[in-house]
């Protein structure tokens, strides 16, 4: 997951169609968001959480275990963001065992009480 502040090329794109100030538009940055149903939609709000598509799990953007597999190259491809952890969440991702230990283990004792 990325460090907070500057978004990604997989986390947004640019819309030139954008709001003008006097007569020259001003560019309004747009980010690509994963939704509780698993599809993207595009949002003016930059993403909170990071998550894997594959691993299906989620967590800070300044995770250490996430940046250090993008920068050995890794991840980016399957890379997801979401507004908020409720939305994590609902689209079937679990926390990060390394940057949300504690939510982790709550969910891991969850998923541990549901097992027959």
């Amino acid at each position: 997951m990325a460090a907070t502040g500057t978004p990604e090329p997989t986390a947004g794109t640019a819309d030139t169609a954008a709001p003008t100030v006097g007569a020259a538009p001003v560019p309004s940055r747009r980010y690509t968001l994963t939704g509780p149903d698993n599809r993207p939609y595009s949002s003016t709000t930059p993403g909170t959480l990071g998550g894997h598509r594959r691993g299906r799990l989620y967590g800070r953007l300044d995770c250490p275990s996430a940046l250090r597999t993008i920068a050995a190259g890794g991840y980016v491809r399957h890379r997801v963001f979401f507004a908020d952890e409720a939305t994590a969440i609902a689209a079937a991702y679990r926390p990060c065992s390394v940057c949300l230990p504690e939510k982790y283990r709550q969910w891991k004792t969850r998923r541990k009480d549901r097992t027959p």
